[in-house]
């Protein structure tokens, strides 16, 4: 098959047979039948390919596992029930009490709470670090016990660009893997992989589905990280008694962190994704190429248009040449393209930019981003209500900071609509 992203997207994964259904079909049981013990023996030990149960593994759900492990250019992938099961699975399939994890401050305020005080009552620490720092500063967060450096693609809502070449060598010199939320970007836009990260997660919630119709998410696997010759994951290269002993780098080789990530944290937290949702967001994943393209053409032109409005002091998106990310987007995006989501700043401040969100006519005032409709929020009344002042300048967001996220709607209406709300602030 051609290793083209939009053949990919289309055929990967599934392949129908003689006189079989075209489309991926929806496989609806949460159990599969087997002709002997001996079949499902070794379907336990992991020694034969199939499926048993549903929250471990679903003919649907793996077809999407497969499309998306080949888009990214990953050795295998795993859904979750949501991007943030998916951040939570892969954290905890490296790291455990008394560990730690550095973390850009960046990151979207969901990640962070996650990072910030879940972790903490689970004993994990975790330092967040300002990604624009200096590369001698940032590994000045690393200790002994570090097991992960996470950060991404392009921030939410903040967007940020993550150098991630950069940051790949820092945690490789500390012996960690880098693990890169890539929701915003998808890997269209870019793929963390061929930049040096080793883990990716994402929220398939957004472009992925892109139509707000199904939750979910995907941690992915390259394959590249030596977790025996790393020295600090005893986890991989012992014998793991919760199931028969098994070795996870001699039994699946490149393949170990992804199948250990299934075979403990989804068997024990059973995080997993339905046959109904895979379906859902198999159907987003046949047009990400052409939907996100278009997100970004008119997420860049109505920046360009809000960036000379009388009434916004500062559009944030790096494919603005103002931007300070913009040397970044055209590192890792493709064609500099960088998503449909933007961020802008009213001059009247938080009051100002409740005004515009309570104006707009088409957009949608929701919590929701990376929708083919167009939407927007303030996110310090509403995502990231939960952090102080500090924490939101720390995640590079100000009070009356608006996040929009740019739809497929023809441009002109697009533009028109913010125009009339803004006539009312």
């Amino acid at each position: 098959m051609s290793d083209s992203f939009e053949t990919l997207s289309l055929h990967a994964g599934y392949c129908p047979e003689n006189g079989g259904p075209r489309v991926l079909p929806i496989c609806q049981s949460t159990t599969f039948r087997y002709e002997s013990t001996q079949a499902i023996a070794e379907l336990f030990d992991l020694k034969a390919p199939g499926f048993f149960y549903t929250r471990l593994s679903n003919p649907t759900v793996d077809a999407v596992e497969k499309k998306i492990a080949a888009l990214e250019g990953g050795v295998g992938a795993m859904c979750t029930s949501s991007g943030q099961a998916a951040t939570l699975t892969a954290i905890l399939t490296i790291a455990k009490a008394g560990d730690h994890i550095v973390c850009s401050s960046g990151v979207y305020g969901g990640t962070f709470n996650l990072m910030a005080v879940t972790f903490k009552r689970m004993g994990i620490d975790v330092t967040f670090i300002d990604q624009n720092a200096s590369s001698e500063e940032i590994s000045k967060a690393f200790r002994d016990n570090t097991k992960a450096f996470f950060g991404e693609t392009i921030a939410n809502p903040a967007l940020t660009i993550f150098d991630i070449s950069r940051m790949a060598e820092i945690a490789h010199k500390h012996h960690v893997p880098l693990i890169v939320d890539n929701t915003f970007a998808t890997p269209y836009l870019c793929r963390p992989f061929d930049f040096g990260a080793d883990i990716v997660v994402h929220s398939t919630t957004k472009y992925m589905d892109g139509h707000a119709v199904q939750v979910g998410g995907v941690v992915v696997d390259s394959g590249k990280f030596d977790w025996a010759k790393s020295g600090k994951f005893p986890e991989f290269v012992t014998k793991d008694e919760s199931y028969h002993g098994l070795i996870y780098t001699k039994a699946f080789g490149n393949m170990a962190f992804i199948v250990k990530a299934r075979a403990q944290i989804m068997r024990d937290l059973g995080l997993c994704q339905t046959a109904q949702g895979a379906f859902y967001i198999n159907l987003g994943l046949e047009t990400l190429a052409l939907r996100i393209r278009r997100h970004s053409e008119n997420a860049l032109a109505v920046a360009k248009h809000l960036e000379k409005h009388p009434k916004v002091s500062r559009v944030i998106y790096a494919g603005l040449e103002s931007s300070p990310y913009h040397a970044l987007s055209k590192k890792y995006l493709k064609d500099g393209l960088c998503s449909g989501v933007l961020s802008l700043e009213l001059k009247g401040g938080r009051d100002a930019g409740a005004a515009l969100i309570d104006n707009v006519k088409m957009a949608s005032p929701e919590v929701h981003v990376a929708d083919i409709r167009t939407c927007l929020l303030h996110p310090a009344s509403s995502t990231h209500r939960q952090l102080t002042d500090e924490q939101l300048v720390a995640c590079g967001i100000t009070p009356g900071l608006v996040r929009l996220s740019v739809g497929l709607e023809a441009l002109d209406d697009i533009i028109k609509d913010l125009d009339e709300a803004l006539d009312k602030v």
